[in-house]
């Protein structure tokens, strides 16, 4: 499955997923899905136009009156006989995830493909634990209490970057409350998000559940946002493009949730581990050639540390080995495009003006020469209010700055208008808990940076956006809350009627 051959074979039918089966796009413009690696094309296919989008949302609105009327536990029993057939594919799916994306096979092995998988059987096992407030007689001549609904039609977006993970993010979720979903990746990444709805047929989900629509932003995009049958949008991807997907939505009245960009800082403190925190800056600076929104961008790091860290990241980020995708020894891949990678080394070609590149900062020749690879890079010396520190990079650069007190470095950490995530480092307790309470981001690690699990939410504070994707939490997304009351007392006047009519 790992060549251009196999996976034109598969997709032979086209890139949309409608009602259980592939189909071509009818927008009349074609798109190459390119391997990044060596710029090769691996797939051609037919964009989705509008009218795609149409069949689409009407599949799964014929859809929604049988799943979101199945019990929960026969959704749960398909979705664990879903999680069955993904864990049965596994192969597959990192292979084809590596050649589309150009990650190395060992990070889609390793985290990609089983961390879908995980959240797979987490949901299932969710779909039978919607909660809401005990029944009671809260004012004692009713009883009240809370039901869960699915909401109907979902449309939502997903990024380049993880293609498996964020389908399933925004798959999972909105299924397992009873929805329906409209889905649709990244053009330059489509063909994982197919495979997963793929296989949610193959498990028995029925036809019109999921479906996949691979088409351009502007035409595509748009159209599902703005559909009048589609009754929520979860999109992740730029700050930018999120703030146009709220305009859209917001002019039909939809629910919406955003997971948009990141700029995690990483706060060293001068009592941290330092070998821990020199390891985990460059692991949590290079996951996924640094094209994560969660990644390590910023470490600020007390000054008494600040020189050996910078020296301990340098020598390790040049360690680090770049190549072939599909070599298990391959540590980073290359970017998704040679314009991600133009984009990435624009960044650091303007910071020379008034910082130090103290490692990297260029892409290799050689036998790399082909894909759009860029060395991990190290800055040192950039101002906070500078270009290098506050804009979202997406690429395998990590800038790293002094600071002197707590309070400093805490204020620091939270100067960019991001706040998706961020990291403290630290052996003292106090210190840690300031740094939780203190630091405005959806999710922050003591001691580690990056890892995630499908038991906990994942979301943004500020320009990072709102709502929250896996965990328990992500159904408040995905339900409509019903307040539902009944009268205990069989009185035909009420005591507060006479507050209509008098005091009779």
């Amino acid at each position: 499955m790992g060549n251009g051959i196999q996976v034109r074979d598969r997709f032979a039918d086209g890139a949309q997923y409608i009602g259980g089966k592939l189909r071509s796009g009818t927008s009349g413009h074609h798109h190459d899905v390119v391997n990044p690696a060596t710029g090769e094309t691996v797939y051609t296919y037919e964009l989705a136009g509008t009218a795609d989008v149409d069949a689409a949302v009407a599949a799964a609105k014929a859809a929604f009156p049988g799943w979101s009327g199945a019990t929960p536990a026969e959704r749960a029993e398909a979705m664990h006989r879903f999680a069955a057939v993904l864990a049965g594919q596994a192969e597959d799916f990192a292979r084809v995830e590596s050649l589309q994306c150009g990650k190395p096979i060992k990070l889609s092995t390793e985290f990609d493909v089983p961390g879908t998988i995980d959240n797979t059987s987490f949901f299932a096992g969710a779909a039978r634990h919607l909660e809401g407030k005990s029944a009671g007689e809260y004012d004692g001549d009713h009883t009240s209490y809370v039901r869960r609904e699915a909401i109907g039609v979902v449309g939502s977006i997903a990024p380049w970057n993880y293609p498996l993970q964020m389908a399933a993010w925004k798959i999972l979720p909105a299924v397992a409350a009873g929805n329906t979903i409209v889905l649709k990746p990244a053009e330059i990444t489509p063909l994982t998000s197919l495979m997963f709805a793929q296989a949610a047929t193959e498990a028995g989900l029925p036809d019109g559940v999921i479906n996949i629509v691979t088409g351009a932003g502007r035409v595509a995009g748009e159209h599902l946002v703005g559909h009048p049958d589609v009754v929520m949008t979860s999109f992740t991807g730029s700050t930018a493009v999120g703030k146009r997907v709220a305009e859209i939505a917001t002019a039909t009245v939809k629910r919406l949730h955003l997971e948009l960009g990141g700029k995690a800082p990483f706060v060293v403190f001068d009592d941290a581990d330092l070998e821990a925190a020199v390891n985990g800056a460059v692991a949590g600076a290079l996951i996924n050639t640094g094209q994560d929104c969660t990644a390590a961008t910023r470490a600020y790091v007390q000054r008494p540390l600040y020189d050996a860290f910078v020296q301990g990241v340098a020598e390790l980020m040049e360690t680090v080995r770049l190549g072939d995708p599909f070599d298990p020894s391959t540590d980073l891949g290359p970017l998704i495009s040679h314009a991600q990678r133009d984009r990435v080394a624009g960044f650091v070609e303007r910071a020379r003006a008034y910082a130090t590149v103290v490692t990297g900062g260029e892409a290799p020749g050689g036998a790399l020469e082909a894909g759009a690879y860029y060395r991990p890079t190290l800055v040192a010396g950039a101002a906070q209010d500078s270009e290098i520190v506050q804009s979202e990079i997406f690429g395998p650069v990590l800038v790293v700055l002094p600071f002197d007190t707590d309070d400093e470095g805490l204020r620091l950490a939270n100067d960019t208008p991001y706040g998706l995530a961020a990291s403290a480092w630290t052996r003292d307790l106090y210190r840690a808990n300031r740094a939780t309470r203190e630091i405005k981001a959806g999710c922050v690690w003591v001691n580690d940076h990056i890892p995630i699990i499908s038991e906990m939410p994942h979301g943004g504070y500020k320009a990072s956006g709102f709502g929250k994707d896996m965990s328990a939490y992500s159904f408040e997304e995905y339900t409509q809350v019903k307040h539902v009351m009944y009268d205990n007392t069989a009185v035909a006047r009420k005591d507060w009627h006479r507050t209509i009519f008098g005091d009779r």
